[in-house]
């Protein structure tokens, strides 16, 4: 099929749709608090834009990071200091950014918000390639289709308008595909240099890109096997080997010109560190480090660096990925892994998409199907990226997030517009069948609506069920401090101790919300206190309720229980540590003020973990966004879960799972 012909009442829709998807993406951020990475990568892009220095956060794609970070730098946006910083000499992103967001003086959220509305153009741009794409394989009515779901897809809506990487990255493999494949069909210069600026623009995207390769090579031989001779590097190519082989000088082009890119984006510098600012100590994780943990692809990244064949902080973030990916804790229904699951992006998949839009490409794809003959060599670019990203990720051990599977979802978005061909076919049955689909995901987005990043279907029990399947950036990624604002005021009695366990980088004191601190996975360079456990209200995160990222995860051992119950012993002397400076001050000299810290920190994190077994089995008396979970706990609950016997804490779970458990 070829592309139909464009009224102009077909633009004015496209557009509204468009910008309705804006709206509803940035819209659903006004009352979300930074969620956990956006910290690092606005921090690290401020001093990338400002300071021309690339020490701090290069692993997660510099051009998402400096289009973000653009408002705050050109706003003049202050800066901690760097003499004297450890944290800077340190490249510690995490740290410097908490002092970035919450300790200079300057409120933070506007330049936030002005970060996610550039990052949401992304996810606008590659609605824009949905609908041109599907357009010209499925004609007008199927792009509407298409571009339908993909203007209330949850996911885009939550991602869409982050300041990440993911939407960016989405946008960008998408559009290098595509014009990698237009390239190998229209020999003209300008096909040839579109497709290597989107190429390399992919590059410095996110470390994801080099997956773009096998897609062309399969491309490459897609096309050397078609019939028709191939037209590149201004010569006609007719056999197979030829046309393979036009296509690899091509590809060593691109190369060339994604070297330049990424050069371009590290100011054509090759250190890392600006030599006009103050020393750098090493990265966050210095190179010996990853040295000790990448093996061979180390030493070969360590030799391109030796070489200056690309900059140290490009190498650098590159090695940081690859070291990072081999053990990471992940979470799913229920079990915990440091090496993930094969099937943990299926079930992501399964979890996190509506299930209108997986009826819809389910039809879709029985129709491409049936026309397979006269389709399937239009849809091989798609049909590429889904195949190789899809065993990318199988094989991944990084299961952290649905958002890693986002450049899949255009994919899908296209496919189902084939279901145009029933809204031609104008038999009434049908139209109302896709009218249906597209309703029924749109009334989804709605329902969840502005709480998009914490969407599941109904597979997994909808989104207050989520916890219990998926955390981390799947649900919980620390967005929702402003909602446990707005319930407290709502719902907390006055002087009503609360208790806080956040999974973020967002401050609670930020929003004035007075808590008192247990484990939380991001303290920074906060000391967390000695804190005796009352009758009152426990806000806990996700991620934290499940222990994901805790030490203490699992099932609760017998060992586990014999060392709390020999650290209570203790409870009284941490008490009089941080009540009485003089029983302090004789503490000290029976041991350092580290060891005390250790000490009372062990059996915080054990105290939690026994605390946490028995909420998991409790319902919550309310959720905020579905991400940080509310109970009331009264004495007698406090007491049996954290002080009790383990007789007395396994019979206050068996009579909490007796009377049903959510």
């Amino acid at each position: 099929m070829n592309a139909s012909p464009r009224p102009p009442w077909l633009f004015a829709l496209v557009a509204a749709l468009l910008a309705l998807h804006f709206a509803l993406a940035v819209g659903s951020k006004l009352q979300e608090s930074t969620t956990s990475d956006e910290i690092v990568h606005l921090t690290g892009g401020f001093t990338f834009d400002h300071f021309a220095d690339y020490r701090l956060h290069p692993e997660n794609g510099i051009l998402p990071q400096r289009v973000a970070a653009l408002p705050a730098a050109l706003m003049g946006t202050k800066f901690p200091q760097l003499a004297g910083n450890p944290y800077w000499r340190t490249s510690d992103a995490w740290v410097l950014g908490h002092e970035f967001f919450y300790e200079t003086g300057d409120d933070h959220f506007p330049r936030l918000m002005a970060g996610r509305a550039l990052i949401a153009l992304f996810s606008v741009a590659t609605g824009v390639l949905v609908f041109c794409w599907t357009q010209r394989l499925f004609g007008n009515a199927g792009a509407l289709v298409a571009l339908g779901f993909f203007v209330f897809e949850p996911s885009f809506l939550a991602h869409g308008a982050l300041a990440t990487s993911d939407a960016c990255m989405t946008f960008c493999m998408l559009a290098s595909v595509g014009a990698w494949w237009r390239h190998l069909h229209d020999g003209r210069a300008r096909w040839w240099w579109l497709s290597a600026a989107a190429f390399g623009l992919a590059c410095v995207a996110k470390y994801s890109a080099p997956l773009l390769l096998p897609m062309f090579v399969a491309l490459a031989a897609i096309r050397a096997a078609a019939a028709g001779p191939l037209v590149l590097l201004g010569r006609t190519w007719t056999t197979r080997g030829g046309k393979f082989g036009a296509a690899a000088l091509s590809a060593l082009g691109h190369g060339a010109v994604a070297a330049l890119v990424i050069w371009a984006f590290f100011g054509f510098r090759f250190a890392a560190a600006n030599p006009a600012l103050l020393p750098f100590d090493h990265f966050i994780r210095p190179w010996e480090w990853l040295d000790a943990n990448l093996g061979a692809p180390g030493r070969v990244i360590r030799a391109l660096a030796a070489w200056h064949v690309l900059p140290e902080g490009y190498l650098y973030g590159l090695a940081y990925v690859l070291e990072t990916a081999q053990v990471r804790s992940a979470f799913l229904n229920g079990e915990f892994s440091t090496t993930g699951w094969p099937g943990f992006f299926v079930y992501a998949f399964a979890y996190k998409t509506t299930l209108p839009l997986l009826l819809a490409s389910g039809a879709a794809a029985v129709l491409l199907v049936r026309r397979w003959r006269a389709e399937w060599y239009r849809f091989a670019p798609l049909a590429v990226l889904f195949a190789v990203y899809w065993i990318f990720s199988i094989t991944s051990h990084l299961n952290i997030g649905q958002r890693h599977i986002l450049p899949t979802y255009p994919v899908l978005f296209i496919a189902t517009g084939a279901l145009g061909a029933w809204l031609a076919a104008r038999r009434a049955a049908l139209v109302l069948a896709v009218a249906a689909l597209l309703g029924w995901h749109a009334v989804e987005s709605v329902r969840v609506a502005p709480h998009y990043l914490a969407y599941f279907n109904q597979l997994a029990g909808g989104p207050a069920n989520g916890h219990r399947h998926l955390v981390d950036s799947s649900l919980d990624w620390g967005q929702d401090l402003p909602g446990l604002k707005a319930w407290l005021d709502a719902h907390a009695a006055p002087g009503e101790p609360v208790f806080l366990s956040y999974f973020g980088t967002g401050e609670p004191d930020y929003y004035h919300i007075r808590a008192q601190r247990l484990p939380f996975v991001n303290g920074f360079k906060l000391t967390q206190p000695w804190v005796p456990l009352r009758p009152g209200v426990y806000a806990i995160s996700a991620t934290m309720l499940e222990h994901v990222y805790s030490p203490i995860r699992g099932p609760w051992t017998p060992a586990l229980e014999k060392e709390y119950q020999w650290m209570r012993g203790y409870e009284p002397i941490f008490g009089a540590y941080f009540q009485d400076p003089h029983q302090r001050a004789e503490l000290d000299r029976q041991a350092t003020p580290a060891k005390w810290r250790s000490a009372w920190t062990r059996h915080d994190l054990l105290r939690f973990a026994r605390l946490c077994h028995y909420l998991r089995v409790r319902a919550p008396d309310a959720n905020i966004g579905y991400s940080i979970l509310i109970y009331r706990l009264n004495a007698a609950e406090i007491a049996a879960a954290t002080t009790g016997s383990l007789a007395d804490w396994q019979a206050l779970l068996d009579r909490t799972v007796s009377r049903g458990a959510p």
